[in-house]
């Protein structure tokens, strides 16, 4: 039997109402929407951001992964698998849902990303 390195690849379970996502934008300068850039050091107001669902807990009932959700970068906490960094919440701190299974539903706004 040999020991763990973190070359092994073991499956994750995200557990209860947790929510694992991957950002969109990451960390530092952004465009506006004519093209200016703005830095990483500028003082903006509270944004929230969306993130792609990659996994969801056993309790989840909103959203599954592949979904888009918007969330306060804010309430976060990150975390690293295999090189690669996501967002860990609960689905209770999701402000929205945007999936194509919401198309002409009742619950759907009629707005699109």
């Amino acid at each position: 039997m040999s020991a763990n390195t973190p070359d092994d690849k073991l499956p994750i379970r995200m557990l209860h109402d947790r929510v694992l996502v991957r950002t969109d934008i990451p960390e530092g300068e952004r465009r506006s929407s004519g093209g200016i850039v703005i830095p990483a050091t500028a003082a903006v107001g509270r944004r929230l951001g969306w993130a792609e669902v990659v996994a969801v807990g056993q309790n989840v009932r909103t959203v599954e992964p592949g979904d888009r959700v918007l969330y306060d970068p804010e309430d976060r906490a990150e975390v690293e698998v295999r090189g690669v960094a996501y967002v860990l919440m609960r689905e209770r701190d999701l402000h929205a849902v945007a999936a194509d299974r919401f198309e002409g539903t009742d619950d759907s706004t009629g707005l699109y990303l």
